[in-house]
């Protein structure tokens, strides 16, 4: 019997334990933090063994197989000893793919990954396909193969699923965008974290389709240096040869050589506001429209999506002040794509577990468009660092309660209060959902 240890005992770990003890392996569970009750419930109605709080090496090192959760770095003791005994460390994405002849719709970048899968899988639903949304959001992949069965899935992957991703083929496979993120996590090189992102390409053949933006700083001097089979199909907001999708005369267009239906839709009909959801559209569109769904119902998708929760997301207007909860804006982009949609004065919200950030990018448009800058985190030295000279008013603030205190003193009528943070939310808060939810509440609570 295959013995296959789990680490992590989250949505992926738990999902990938019920999927290997439904294919007769014999499973263990092991997650050196406290594993949340809704997951300890499962793992019991399963009967299947786990350990909190610690690893029990003897009982991890003699796997035939490591699942390892995304978000435990290549560098953890275990699973440089697991690579050292030839143990195979892989992501539960890559196992759960072994188990269904399911075609894999698969969305990556630093920016826009959750929208635009989010997007996508509203169109597939409103098209009536029988699909399944996994990755960073939804039920995991692994657990969705376990109990139930869909033809199609939309996935959303980061670059540390993907670094543990080997034998699985992304049917549809779009890129985004790479901009710096998670720098920390690849020894603040950027070209090892393009590597990652770039390997979403493995594996396609020649009848799958991969969409990118063909503005990228990375991604056109990357793909030369890769044997890529699959049909390319480039979108940009800037009219150019050789594009599948574009904007023009302020309409998105898809007209591609590569037997896509063709679509015109006037920009006004798309229900994402900003430049950068231009982007998003135009790559849900050719995934949609690679995936045979008929150029009607992508139209329809495109124009009636409501949109993410916290991204962007209108949390209301209290005595004259806007408030906008973008949480999971965790990297310096993100938070330029937010400045750059917001059309008043601005009190910004930043800091959280810094990630290697560089804030240089975003300092001019700062100081055009802020009106103030709250600072909340358990460490804000290097915000103070980067944006004090700027001369704007500035808070500094260790707690939700305390920044919303300050960006109600700060903020005047007509003004927008933006979470935007540029950084994970680790060290205040469990998540990013935490870090927006505490927002929304304090923001509904002092108004009330």
């Amino acid at each position: 019997m295959k013995r296959i240890v789990v680490l992590g005992a989250a949505e992926s770990g738990v999902g990938a334990a019920i999927l290997a003890q439904k294919q007769g392996c014999e499973v263990f569970v092991s997650d050196m933090g406290r594993i949340q009750a809704c997951y300890k419930q499962m793992l019991d109605e399963y009967k299947l063994p786990w350990e909190e709080g610690h690893h029990t090496a003897e009982k991890i090192l003699n796997a035939d197989e490591i699942i390892k959760s995304p978000g435990i770095p290549e560098t953890a003791p275990l699973v440089v000893q697991a690579r050292e005994k030839g143990i195979p460390v892989i992501s539960e994405i890559e196992y759960a793919g072994r188990f269904t002849d399911a075609r894999m719709v698969c969305i990556t970048g630093s920016n826009g990954k959750t929208t635009t899968t989010s997007l996508i899988y509203h169109i597939f639903r409103k098209a009536g396909l029988n699909v399944g949304l996994a990755g960073n959001i939804g039920h995991s992949l692994a657990y969705q193969v376990a109990t139930t069965r869909h033809d199609w899935y939309v996935i959303e992957l980061s670059s540390f699923q993907l670094d543990d991703m080997f034998r699985f083929r992304a049917n549809i496979a779009v890129l985004l965008n790479i901009t710096p993120d998670h720098l920390d996590r690849y020894g603040f090189c950027m070209q090892n974290y393009v590597d990652a992102k770039m390997r979403i390409l493995q594996n396609q053949q020649a009848d799958d389709k991969f969409i990118y933006w063909a503005d990228d700083e990375h991604i056109p001097v990357e793909l030369p240096k890769y044997k890529v089979e699959s049909q390319c199909l480039a979108f940009s907001e800037q009219p150019q040869s050789g594009l599948a999708a574009t904007i023009s005369q302020g309409s998105l267009v898809v007209d591609s050589p590569n037997h896509l239906n063709y679509l015109n839709l006037p920009q006004e009909r798309l229900s994402l506001p900003g430049k950068h959801n231009l982007r998003n559209s135009m790559a849900a569109a050719l995934a949609c429209l690679s995936a045979g769904i008929p150029q009607e119902v992508v139209c329809e998708g495109l124009s009636d999506f409501p949109g993410v929760e916290h991204r962007l997301e209108k949390v209301g207007c209290f005595n004259g002040v806007y408030y906008v909860n973008d949480s999971k804006a965790t990297n310096v982009d993100a938070c330029y794509y937010a400045l750059e949609s917001v059309n008043t004065p601005i009190v910004l919200i930043l800091g959280g577990k810094d990630k290697g950030n560089d804030y240089n990018a975003i300092k001019s448009l700062v100081a055009e468009r802020c009106r103030a800058l709250v600072y909340m985190g358990v460490d804000n030295r290097k915000l103070h660092d980067a944006f004090d000279s700027l001369g704007l008013p500035v808070a500094d603030t260790h707690s939700m309660a305390e920044c919303l205190e300050a960006c109600r003193s700060m903020a005047r009528p007509g003004d927008t209060v933006l979470l935007s943070p540029c950084c994970a939310s680790f060290d205040l808060f469990k998540n990013m959902e935490d870090r927006g939810e505490q927002f929304k509440n304090g923001v509904r609570g002092q108004a009330g």
